[in-house]
């Protein structure tokens, strides 16, 4: 384990690690009951796509999680800014419960694609409209590059294959909004006050999650839940500063021995 240090921040994924679709994992809402009586700022971060930052919120209060809207930073605000940024109108490959989250935005004459998880949309037809447009100099911007992601049914595909099969087609580069860049999670930290190296991150991606908060300077605690296969904490250099069974098994430790 690294060095012991002042921790002042914990930034908590959400799909996989609070919660999986509309089931809690076990003892989660307590564990962060048991945090906020803690010394730290807490913002959740997620690459979630599949729905609005509202509708993620609504779900998160069903399930009895104490989370107020603007503690939450997703992976659509990173992209929706980086829009507005590069004034372009896009073509936005993502689930029709997200875009509201792109409410405001000209998509008229696209001239940029944007892709998030999108099953409806993931079809020849639209894939290959993308494609003519990166030809035709047309940005792709990747909300994230998820390889896949945790239903009730089982692991899915998520955003990454698709994203990296425009790649290969039209031989160019993403940019990447989402987990792991380290610009994301800097973002996440805006207005708390606090540096990387005084943050913890918790979340079940050992690459998007922890590997990048730790590319970031941060810690990154690895949760065995959600996408989590055994081995994980193998496939990442430095390894996470701990892996841990869940949740509530993080909170425990962050509480006894990072504060």
């Amino acid at each position: 384990m690294a060095a012991r240090r002042v921790l002042k921040a914990v930034l908590v994924d959400l799909s996989g690690t609070l919660h999986i679709e509309d089931s809690a994992v076990p003892g989660s809402q307590e564990a962060l009951k048991r945090l906020r009586n803690a010394p730290v700022a807490i913002r959740f971060v997620t690459n979630t796509t599949k729905e609005s930052k509202r509708d993620l919120l609504e779900r998160l209060k069903t399930l009895e999680f104490d989370i107020a809207e603007d503690e939450i930073f997703t992976s659509l605000t990173a992209a929706r800014n980086l829009l507005e940024q590069k004034q372009v109108r896009p073509l936005l490959l993502v689930d029709d419960n997200a875009l509201q989250d792109f409410r405001g935005i000209p998509t008229n004459d696209p001239n940029a694609v944007v892709v998030g998880l999108a099953p409806e949309h993931f079809n020849y037809q639209m894939m290959n409209k993308a494609f003519r447009l990166i030809l035709d100099g047309a940005p792709l911007i990747a909300i994230h590059k998820a390889r896949y992601y945790k239903r009730k049914d089982g692991l899915a595909l998520g955003p990454g294959p698709f994203v990296t099969g425009l790649e290969y087609a039209t031989d160019t580069k993403a940019t990447v909004v989402g987990k792991p860049e380290t610009t994301f999670f800097l973002e996440a930290l805006s207005g708390t006050g606090c540096k990387p190296e005084e943050t913890v991150m918790i979340g079940d991606d050992c690459r998007d999650d922890v590997g990048g908060a730790q590319n970031a300077g941060m810690l990154g605690i690895l949760v065995k839940t959600g996408k989590y296969r055994a081995a994980d904490e193998d496939k990442i250099n430095p390894a996470p500063y701990l892996t841990c069974e869940s949740f509530p098994q993080a909170v425990d430790h962050i509480l006894q021995h990072l504060l």
